[in-house]
């Protein structure tokens, strides 16, 4: 059936209806692109809360630590460590005690996310 124009309505576009639906799928990816931006913001939000309770772990296990080293608290300060990391869902990677009675403490938690393992790091002595 053959399409005749109006002079007061002219046909615009294609008369036989060949891009009938462009527009559904053009929303369709649309929707789709941003679905995959939310995934996306939500794995690096996802990550950005592990690593802050990463770093809390390892900045609570520092400070008992520390405790324990200057003989405020009882207990050998690696062990008090990772105590405390193992309280708050952390496993203790690494702990060593440097000058003037500091020491370092590396915690990784033990949810692994898409994103890879979050890892703490924290410092921790006598006042100034």
């Amino acid at each position: 059936m053959k399409v005749k124009a109006c002079p007061r309505h002219p046909i615009i576009g294609n008369a036989d209806g060949r891009e009938r639906g462009s527009g559904t799928l053009l929303a369709a990816g649309l929707a789709l692109v941003v679905m995959m931006a939310m995934a996306a913001m939500l794995l690096l939000a996802q990550s950005a809360v592990l690593a802050s309770r990463a770093a809390a772990a390892a900045d609570l296990a520092a400070l008992a630590a520390a405790d324990a080293l200057r003989g405020i608290t009882t207990g050998e300060p690696c062990i008090v460590a990772a105590e405390v990391a193992a309280r708050h869902g952390a496993t203790v990677l690494g702990c060593s005690e440097g000058t003037g009675q500091t020491i370092e403490v590396r915690t990784e938690l033990g949810e692994r996310p898409l994103l890879g393992a979050a890892t703490g790091h924290a410092r921790a002595g006598p006042p100034p």
